[in-house]
């Protein structure tokens, strides 16, 4: 959801600037700063700006630069010259010998000069939706990009996971057989007799409950979804992380019926090309 675009334009006698950009964030934070002379539509560049960003926390900056700012920067002659008529008589009270500039000291004091802003007709307001309208698509055409960057990156992490379910269901191959013998050696090392009907009876149960068959279909099944939802046009960032979410609940449950070293390897990579997955996620509009 990263983003930036920029656009800039004269609007009737003003240089008007647009600059938009966006970092990550689960839902949409606008801050919007307009000049004064366009506050009075501010609800309608917002509802423009957030149908288009939709998702992150996204800062938009409208700067209004006068081309003839003289034009409408106005004096208040009468205030000048009472201000000056006072500053000089407590001058003369205090020092009549002090050099300062007290035409200076009087044009910093309030309401001397007064610029006035004078209301966008129709026209100009179309032009300045215009520029708005040339930032967001600068903006969306740098988020596209970063889009097929991030969807090439998570494919490559979830093709990583898939090859890993690979290795654990080769892996998964014979385990039953192996834990059967372990268990069998284990018995003959302590010298134990034991009842072999009870001993089978045990040992299924041990073994259903060490079987990983709905695990592997399941989370090659989310691997395939994910990659289909990223195949589809429209945002899908939550729906992402939501399968994100339930290829975790499954490769935790692997690695907790794996008790198998090689397994619980492969079980381990797969968090990390997860978290990868889950990081990039929050990137996805």
């Amino acid at each position: 959801m990263t983003g930036f675009g920029r656009a800039e334009g004269v609007v009737g006698d003003r240089k008007v600037t647009v600059e938009v950009r966006s970092l990550n964030s689960k839902q949409l934070d606008l801050f919007l700063k307009l000049p004064a002379a366009l506050k009075e539509r501010e609800n309608e560049v917002r509802q423009r700006v957030g149908e288009q960003v939709i998702r992150g926390k996204a800062e938009v900056f409208v700067s209004s630069e006068g081309l003839h700012a003289a034009k409408r920067t106005t004096f208040d002659k009468e205030l000048v010259r009472a201000y000056y008529d006072e500053l000089k008589a407590i001058r003369d009270s205090v020092d009549p010998h002090a050099s300062t500039d007290l035409f200076a000291q009087v044009l910093r004091l309030p309401d001397v000069a007064n610029t006035t802003n004078e209301k966008l007709t129709d026209a100009e307001w179309e032009a300045v939706f215009a520029l708005i309208d040339e930032a967001l698509t600068a903006f969306n055409a740098f988020r596209t990009s970063e889009g097929e960057r991030l969807r090439t990156e998570l494919a490559l992490r979830v093709d990583g996971i898939s090859t890993l379910l690979n290795e654990v269901a080769a892996a998964d191959q014979g385990r039953a057989e192996r834990t059967r013998e372990r268990l069998h050696a284990k018995l003959a090392e302590l010298g134990t007799k034991v009842d072999q009907d009870r001993f089978e009876q045990e040992l299924i149960f041990y073994l259903e409950k060490m079987d990983m068959t709905e695990e592997k279909v399941r989370l090659r099944s989310h691997c395939t979804y994910f990659n289909e939802t990223m195949a589809q046009g429209e945002a899908q960032g939550r729906k992402l992380g939501f399968i994100a979410q339930e290829m975790g609940r499954e490769i935790n449950t692997l690695g907790s019926k794996a008790n198998d070293a090689s397994i619980q390897q492969q079980v381990v990579m797969m968090k990390d090309e997860l978290e990868k997955v889950k990081e990039q996620v929050l990137n996805v509009l």
